[in-house]
């Protein structure tokens, strides 16, 4: 696809500059056009806005689960054997912020030394900064420029704290929930509703004891989802569930033959209509923390609802006096 020529609306030529380098494959361009989403840079939307014709061309995999699961090591695997059929592969780890300086702590550089030599693979980690989806707030954004400069793959990786990653859906084509034997997980999936946003149950660190049985409660749990009304509407889906052990890369085929399988049942039809959906969440989502920032800290919302609380108002009444504000000035 040829660059996109310079306009009134579009990118400056600085701009523009970085945007030759970001489609020449220069991961260095990819970083800068990543950190201006993050920081919600003024430049970041008229470049995306040039860029978005080549939006939807990368699938983009998500991978949650709890802590200890073993995720890192599974994206590490995956990352590899993607390389090995030949696909360009970027990879998003969202980690937990430091409370001093906001940025990531656990960079993936670290974990994915050898991926990092490998012109054919971009990795990035990006601080979750206060975000409880587990997901970092640019998270999609940074897909989107992964997306834009060229990569077949993306894969994204969050914190994991759990149960609330639900986030994650909005970002990902494919989500595989990573789980691991001996750590209550088959419960805990069932409890906290994992069962709602994967795709793909993976059963890590299989060689270990107690990964069968995890494997059969995983399996009922599907099916008795798949027969109870509980599965999403329409959703003629059911979640596989597949056993690896990452750290020795056994049944890593079997991880992708169920990314593939879940690709081909999207692509039958089903693709524009689900990232649609992911889509409108995202801008939600967005147009939620704008209008948090443009009412509660520009228009000192914060502070009046502070005020009013301190005086013995009920919160929903301080709620229903702000919302009446809004209504007089539209």
């Amino acid at each position: 696809m040829t660059t996109p020529p310079p306009s009134s609306s579009g990118p400056a030529s600085g701009e523009q500059r970085l945007l030759e380098r970001l489609l020449a494959g220069d991961k260095g361009a990819l970083a800068r056009l990543i950190s201006w989403a993050e920081n919600s840079d003024a430049r970041y939307p008229g470049l995306m806005r040039a860029l978005q014709p080549r939006l939807g061309q990368a699938w983009r995999i998500g991978v949650t689960g709890p802590p200890g699961a073993g995720k890192s090591t599974l994206v590490n695997e995956l990352t590899r054997e993607l390389r090995r059929r030949e696909r360009r592969v970027g990879v998003l780890a969202v980690d937990p912020s430091s409370p001093f300086t906001g940025g990531a702590l656990l960079g993936d550089r670290i974990r994915m030394e050898e991926r990092t030599i490998d012109a054919g693979v971009y990795i990035r980690s990006m601080a979750s900064r206060g975000s409880h989806g587990g997901i970092a707030r640019a998270a999609v954004d940074a897909c989107d420029c992964i997306d834009a400069a060229g990569y077949a793959e993306v894969v994204l990786e969050t914190v994991g704290v759990g149960q609330a990653e639900y986030d994650v859906v909005t970002a990902a084509d494919t989500v595989l929930v990573v789980l691991c034997p001996g750590a209550g997980d088959g419960i805990q999936a069932m409890k906290a509703g994992i069962l709602e946003v994967a795709d793909v149950l993976v059963v890590n660190k299989s060689d270990l004891p107690g990964a069968e049985r995890l494997v059969l409660d995983l399996e009922e749990a599907v099916h008795i989802r798949a027969n109870s009304g509980l599965a999403r509407s329409g959703d003629e889906w059911s979640a596989p569930v597949v056993a690896c052990s990452a750290g020795t890369a056994r049944g890593l085929e079997d991880v992708l033959a169920a990314i593939e399988s879940h690709r081909a049942w999207l692509r039958a039809g089903r693709l524009d209509a689900a990232r649609a959906a992911k889509r409108l969440a995202h801008v939600r989502r967005v147009a939620h923390e704008q209008l948090d920032e443009e009412l509660f800290v520009k228009r000192g919302w914060e502070t009046r609802a502070r005020q009013e609380l301190a005086v013995g108002k009920a919160p929903w009444d301080v709620v229903e006096g702000l919302l009446r504000s809004l209504r007089e000035q539209a």
